[in-house]
């Protein structure tokens, strides 16, 4: 298994379409005039969309929000994506791929990229999208904890002298104990 991600990428007007919505492509290669392979970094999160139709219209219309991983990781496998992926969320249907559309407008609206914000928003997205309901919006307040725990978790708050109280970078973090 590789480091990489591949998605294979196809355009035939008016039958297929298999194109990334957003993410970070690290490398692409041209296969011929229809079809390419985009390849992801472990960890880079991407929006794969999938739609077919044939003379009568649709066919077929999904999104999946994947994560890429590293090669020791276990994978979902994904039509298209070698050798598969984190399933963040996975939308069939045209209505439902709308309204994920509309989710990630909505994240880029405040100015962020929905590559680098917060896995369990696109899992909310899902879950709610095929429950029936409207997504939950993402908020500042949720990218600044991300950011936060994303810090914590690769150890750097610690190494850039943050303390355990989270004082020096104004991180309001409860300590364990009474207080005196």
């Amino acid at each position: 298994m590789t480091d990489h991600t591949d998605v294979e990428l196809y355009f035939d007007k008016g039958k297929a379409e298999r194109w990334i919505r957003f993410g970070r492509i690290r490398a692409m290669r041209v296969i011929d005039s229809k079809r390419k392979v985009v390849s992801f970094a472990a960890g880079d999160v991407f929006a794969y969309v999938r739609w077919a139709a044939n003379e009568y219209g649709t066919i077929a219309s999904r999104i999946d929000i994947l994560r890429a991983l590293a090669p020791h990781e276990p994978f979902s496998t994904v039509p298209g994506v070698t050798p598969g992926g984190e399933i963040l969320l996975r939308i069939v249907t045209w209505a439902k791929v709308q309204k994920v559309f509309a989710a990630i407008d909505a994240v880029e609206a405040l100015g962020f990229d929905p590559a680098e914000i917060a896995p369990d928003h696109w899992r909310q997205v899902h879950n709610r999208i095929s429950g029936g309901q409207e997504p939950r919006p993402y908020a500042r307040d949720q990218q600044h904890a991300w950011l936060l725990r994303r810090q914590i978790d690769s150890g750097s708050a610690l190494a850039n002298g943050v303390q355990h109280d989270g004082t020096r970078s104004g991180i309001a973090m409860p300590k364990s104990g009474a207080s005196s």
